[in-house]
């Protein structure tokens, strides 16, 4: 196992940290009860209860996606560590790239999916948005097609996050994880 002494890496703001956090957990938050609520024989009751928690928080990770990526063009990430090999700095933006897009292609085809479907999104409705698409069966089931793909996609692209900050932390013990990791408020 390579060990290289730990370097103070320039961290991420705590505005984007939070966001990172937020969005992350509410995503992974977002896959567990997907699976679950497509399973079948589920009580309806708590199917139910998951396709509610699923739209609207699809909607406030689209929310707070658009807050983050604003947030980010205003305030571009801290630089890698310049002992990042090349290869490894273009696969991590790549896939950071890669991460936003699908997620916003995600919460497009499941707000399509569910409009196109003639479903309420409860959250939205209390606010009495307008909905953006009408109900239509084809569009539904794109968008539902879609929808089901690009999870595929997704859970890959956060499996590969993760195993990188793992084998960051891990195997080349260099602290980069540190630059998004939440700071106590001592810090």
């Amino acid at each position: 196992m390579r060990k290289t002494r730990h370097e103070d890496h320039a961290a991420y703001s705590a505005p984007a940290r939070w966001l990172h956090w937020s969005v992350a957990v509410l995503i992974l938050g977002l896959i567990a009860a997907g699976q679950v609520m497509i399973a079948e024989g589920l009580a309806p009751p708590i199917r139910d209860l998951l396709y509610l928690f699923h739209k609207n928080a699809g909607v406030i990770i689209g929310a707070l996606m658009l807050i983050r990526l604003g947030y980010r063009i205003a305030h571009p990430p801290p630089p890698l560590p310049t002992t990042t090999p090349h290869w490894q700095a273009r696969v991590a933006h790549a896939t950071h790239v890669l991460l936003y897009l699908l997620v916003f292609v995600m919460v497009v085809s499941g707000y399509t999916r569910v409009r196109a479907g003639g479903y309420p999104i409860e959250g939205l409705d209390a606010l009495s948005l307008p909905q953006l698409v009408a109900k239509e069966k084809g569009l539904e089931t794109v968008a539902k097609t879609v929808h089901a793909y690009a999870r595929l996609g997704l859970i890959a692209l956060i499996a590969l996050h993760i195993g990188a900050a793992l084998y960051h932390t891990f195997w080349l013990r260099d602290g980069l994880l540190r630059r998004m990791w939440p700071r106590r408020s001592s810090e």
